[in-house]
């Protein structure tokens, strides 16, 4: 069973790029998520810096192709659970 490559990922970082994906920029993020600005860069570069990639469009189209079917599903449906406290 191959993992994810999702799986190398911490839940924020997760969270961040799976918005990051829907076309959010990095403050719609933070508010959404309600969180800094700052904490939402450093979660995605820290997922650049996890996959490979080197810069957004990459991370996005990586996430396309690697992305975790399960998340997907969690983030279509709205049922992807809370940021922690």
């Amino acid at each position: 069973m191959t993992l994810s490559p999702l799986n190398h990922l911490t839940p924020a970082e997760k969270r961040v790029v799976l918005l990051l994906l829907e076309g959010l920029e990095n403050r719609a993020i933070a508010h959404r998520l309600v969180i800094s600005h700052r904490t939402v860069e450093c979660h995605i570069s820290r997922a650049l810096s996890k996959s490979g990639c080197r810069n957004r469009l990459e991370l996005a189209l990586w996430l396309i192709r690697n992305g975790d079917p399960a998340l997907d599903r969690q983030r279509r449906e709205g049922t992807m659970p809370p940021m922690p406290a």
